[in-house]
C-alpha cells in the first residue's frame, strides 16, 4: 500500500495499480463515524483479501499474518464494542496456520478467521487442508470465506469480468469443493460462512444436483450426500444488490443462515449497509433482527449481551 496524499492510498498487486482507497479502510475512528450514520453498532473486521499472501515463503506469510492479526486486536481493544475480529492465516502451510489459528483464539480473542477460495489454485476440500478446518472446528471458531485470485483472471481483463463473473464462481467453486470433498460432512460443527450471498452456487444448486446425480461416478466419489442436503448447514451474508435475489437466497439457504454483509468501503459493497434489507418490506421485525444480528452472532458464537458490557 503505497500512501501518495493524505486520506488516500495506492493499493498495488503484482506491481501494478489496483485500487485507489480512502482512509476509511484502516482508520478506525473515521470508520466508526461512517457507520454511525448507518445506524451500524458493530463491525467484523478481516484482513483485505490481497494481503492473505498465500503466495509468499510459508514464514513470511506467518510473520505478516501476526502483524495484521495484532492489529486487528489492538483495535477491537481501544474500541469496545464496535468492533469483532477475524484473523488471517499462512494458509500454503497448513501447520502454521493452525498454529496461528490457535493463537488468534486463544491468546487475541478473535472470534474467527478469514481464509480464501482456494489456496494457490488447491480447491478447499485438498486433504493437506483439512486440519485447518479441523482445528476450526475442535477450537468452536468461526470461518469466513472470500473470493481471492478468481479464475479466469488472466483471460478476461476487461470490463470489470473478474470481479463481476470470477467472484461468484470462486464462491461456489469453494463451497462446491467442502461439499463433493466431504469436509461438511466430516465436520458437521464446523461454523463456515461465504460472501457475496454464496456467489453463484445458491443460484445453480439445481444444475449442481442434477449433474451430481446424472454422473455420481464423477461427483460423489467423496461424499454420497446431494449437495442440496448441505443448504441450510452453512452461513451466507446478504450483499446480493437485488431484492429478487435476496428473497430467493432466504427460500434457498433459509432466514436463520444469512447474515448483514458490506463489503465496506469497497465499490462493490453497499453504499448504504443495511439498505437491501431495509427495501424488504415483507420481513417482519424478527426476521430483520435475525438478519442485521442474530445470524451473525450465532455463526461468530457471541452472545449478543457480551457486547454490552
Amino acid at each position: 500500500m503505497d500512501h501518495h496524499k493524505t486520506g488516500c492510498a495506492r493499493m498495488m498487486k503484482d506491481s501494478q495499480f489496483f485500487r485507489e482507497v480512502g482512509s476509511n479502510l484502516w482508520d478506525p475512528e473515521i470508520r466508526c463515524n461512517e457507520y454511525d450514520t448507518f445506524g451500524i453498532d458493530v463491525q467484523v473486521l478481516s484482513t483485505v483479501p490481497v494481503m492473505f499472501s498465500y503466495w509468499a515463503k510459508p514464514e513470511h506469510a506467518l510473520d505478516l499474518s501476526k502483524l495484521l492479526n495484532d492489529h486487528i486486536a489492538s483495535i477491537i481493544d481501544d474500541q469496545p464494542g464496535r468492533f469483532i475480529g477475524l484473523g488471517t492465516l499462512p494458509m500454503q502451510d497448513p501447520s502454521l496456520a493452525v498454529s496461528e489459528l490457535e493463537r488468534c483464539v486463544k491468546e487475541l480473542g478473535l472470534s474467527g478467521v478469514q481464509i480464501g477460495t482456494n489456496i494457490n489454485g488447491l480447491n478447499l476440500n485438498d486433504d493437506s487442508l483439512f486440519e485447518v478446518f479441523e482445528s476450526a472446528e475442535s477450537l468452536n471458531t468461526a470461518i469466513f470465506i472470500h473470493p481471492w485470485y478468481m479464475m479466469g483472471e488472466k483471460e478476461m481483463n476487461q470490463y470489470w469480468l473478474p470481479w463481476l463473473v470470477g467472484m461468484p464462481a470462486e464462491t461456489s467453486r469453494a463451497i462446491c469443493s467442502m461439499i463433493f470433498g466431504g469436509v461438511f460432512e466430516r465436520l458437521p460443527n464446523l461454523r463456515v460462512a461465504f460472501a457475496h450471498g454464496g456467489g453463484a452456487f445458491p443460484a445453480t444448486i439445481g444444475r449442481i444436483d442434477h449433474g451430481f446425480n446424472v454422473r455420481p461416478d464423477l461427483c460423489a466419489i467423496d461424499n454420497d450426500k446431494l449437495p442440496s442436503t448441505y443448504l441450510g448447514k452453512f452461513w451466507v451474508d446478504s450483499l446480493v444488490h437485488d431484492r429478487t435475489a435476496l428473497s430467493y437466497l432466504i427460500s434457498k439457504i433459509g432466514m436463520e443462515k444469512i447474515a448483514l454483509g458490506t463489503d465496506y468501503p469497497f465499490p462493490l459493497g453497499e453504499l448504504e449497509p443495511g439498505s437491501l434489507i431495509n427495501k424488504m418490506n415483507d420481513l417482519s421485525a424478527d426476521n430483520r433482527d435475525m438478519l442485521f444480528s442474530r445470524n451473525a452472532l450465532n455463526w461468530l458464537g457471541i452472545d449478543k449481551n457480551s457486547l454490552l458490557r
